[in-house]
């Protein structure tokens, strides 16, 4: 979403973080624009979680600086975090409380004044779709239900910067879907979002993507400039035993990558026009039937596999 009045939101520089031997962040840097939603995109141990902690001035760098909204993070932590919200993968919520007992306890603990907490958790639980549960304990909502009122809690302050880790893991569809009408009408606002996610799809809806690899970022763009960046072309391939097609294709000549999705397999390979015929009679020699093969356009998996290098991946 560049443009000639953007305003820069969190500025990261040369940002380190070690534990112990393990080097988890190496020499990252990001320009995340004002009512930008930034995603973070990686495995397991790619650096998210830590990255997002040192946003929120939780966990000091070993070297780097980070500037949101203008304030110097690692300098002055406590005054960041009147600027922002910090949701980790799990959220403290209060089973014994509560939904609105949950809300008005994290808005005094954010120094709310009681008239605003009152209209402000009355917005949010609309938002939300909380309104009809805001009597029911914490502890007996559904994981859906609790991540947006983990959200609503949140957002009671009216931060500028929201930084989300993971925030979908495990919610039902529906609440997928709720959680990023709530982002959208955030972002409407101009409120920042930094986020990471798991779910490719997801990735899709961001502005702008980082993916991470071992502590570092490979590439960043949006989703679509992402995608004209992956190198070869894209097949998938369907048919009744998608782990026998992976089996067949992935040391095949010309095949760059074999990724297993679903109930199909994504080959990319160097030319086309060239491997597509020796695709299928591979398949054929296999004895691999009625296997349909197809030119596709890439998805955000497809592109971090690739930048990764994964020939081989499942």
């Amino acid at each position: 979403m560049s443009t000639a009045a953007a305003v820069t939101a969190i500025h990261v520089r040369d940002l380190v973080r070690s534990f112990g031997a393990v080097q988890a962040v190496r020499g990252v840097s990001l320009d995340i624009e004002r009512g930008e939603i930034f995603g973070l995109v990686g495995p397991d141990g790619a650096g998210k979680t830590t990255i997002m902690r040192m946003l929120a001035g939780v966990l000091r760098p070993d070297a780097g600086e980070i500037s949101l909204e203008n304030i110097d993070v690692i300098a002055k932590p406590e005054l960041a975090k009147a600027a922002l919200s910090y949701m980790p993968q799990r959220f403290g919520l209060y089973e014994d409380l509560t939904v609105a007992e949950n809300i008005f306890f994290y808005g005094e603990l954010f120094g709310v004044s009681r008239k605003t907490n009152r209209t402000r958790s009355g917005e949010l639980l609309e938002a939300a779709g909380l309104v009809p549960f805001r009597d029911r304990l914490a502890g007996q909502l559904s994981g859906g239900m609790k991540q947006k009122l983990g959200l609503v809690c949140a957002l009671i302050h009216t931060p500028r910067v929201l930084l989300l880790d993971e925030p979908t893991t495990g919610v039902d569809p529906v609440s997928r879907r709720d959680f990023w009408a709530i982002l959208y009408n955030l972002r409407e606002s101009g409120v920042t979002i930094v986020l990471s996610t798991a779910y490719m799809d997801e990735a899709e809806r961001c502005s702008r993507l980082a993916l991470l690899h071992t502590g570092q970022i490979r590439q960043c763009d949006t989703p679509s400039r992402l995608k004209q960046t992956m190198p070869g072309a894209l097949f998938a391939v369907v048919a009744a035993d998608p782990r026998a097609v992976h089996d067949a294709l992935v040391d095949a000549p010309g095949v760059l990558s074999a990724l297993l999705m679903g109930d199909r397999v994504h080959v990319r390979v160097d030319d086309a026009a060239r491997r597509l015929p020796e695709l299928q009679a591979r398949l054929a020699a296999r004895s691999i039937a009625n296997a349909t093969v197809s030119s596709i356009e890439p998805g955000i998996e497809d592109v971090f596999v690739a930048l990764v290098g994964s020939g081989s991946a499942t």
